[in-house]
C-alpha cells in the first residue's frame, strides 16, 4: 500500500513539474530577451542608433522624465538626431523583469555619463519600462525615470 501511495505521489509530482516547466521556461526566455533589449537600448544611446530607437519604441511611446516632462517617441528621435545630447556611458544594474503574457514591466537602476548642450548632466536613475509584444516583437510603450542618490 505504501509503495502504491509513493508511486502515485511521484507520478503527480512529475506531471506537476512537467506542466509548469514550459511556462517557466518561456517566462525565463522572455526575461532574458527583455534584459538583452534593455542593454542594447542603453548601448544604442551611446551610439545614437536612431534606427534601433525607431524599432524599440512603440509609436505611442511616452517617457516621463525625473523632472516630470513628458517625451514622445518623436521627441526622443529628434533629440537623438540633434547631437545636443551626448551619452558616453550608460550602465544598467539591478534589472528585474515581470512578465504578464504579452506585456512586461522592467525595472532597473542605471548610471549615465551625459552632456546636454555641453553641460554635464550625468546621474543615476531608477527606471520602469512597460513592454508590449506586438506583431511578434517587443516594443516599449511607456517609461518613467527617477533620479537616485549616487552610490
Amino acid at each position: 500500500m505504501k509503495s502504491t501511495a509513493i508511486a502515485v505521489s511521484m507520478v503527480v509530482l512529475i506531471l506537476t513539474v512537467q506542466a509548469q516547466t514550459p511556462v517557466q521556461t518561456k517566462s525565463r526566455g522572455v526575461e532574458q530577451e527583455l534584459i538583452k533589449l534593455e542593454n542594447e537600448w542603453a548601448d544604442a544611446w551611446v551610439k545614437y542608433d536612431v534606427a534601433f530607437f525607431d524599432q524599440i519604441m512603440a509609436d505611442d511611446y511616452i517617457w516621463t522624465s525625473p523632472e516630470g516632462d513628458v517625451w514622445t517617441k518623436a521627441d526622443n528621435m529628434e533629440l537623438a538626431k540633434s547631437g545636443e545630447d551626448v551619452i558616453t556611458s550608460w550602465v544598467l544594474s539591478e534589472v528585474k523583469v515581470h512578465v504578464y503574457g504579452d506585456a512586461a514591466v522592467v525595472t532597473c537602476r542605471d548610471i549615465i555619463k551625459e552632456k546636454y548642450k555641453d553641460k554635464d548632466v550625468s546621474n543615476q536613475n531608477r527606471w520602469t519600462h512597460v513592454w508590449v509584444k506586438r506583431a511578434g516583437r517587443w516594443q516599449c510603450v511607456a517609461a518613467h525615470s527617477s533620479k537616485t542618490a549616487r552610490k
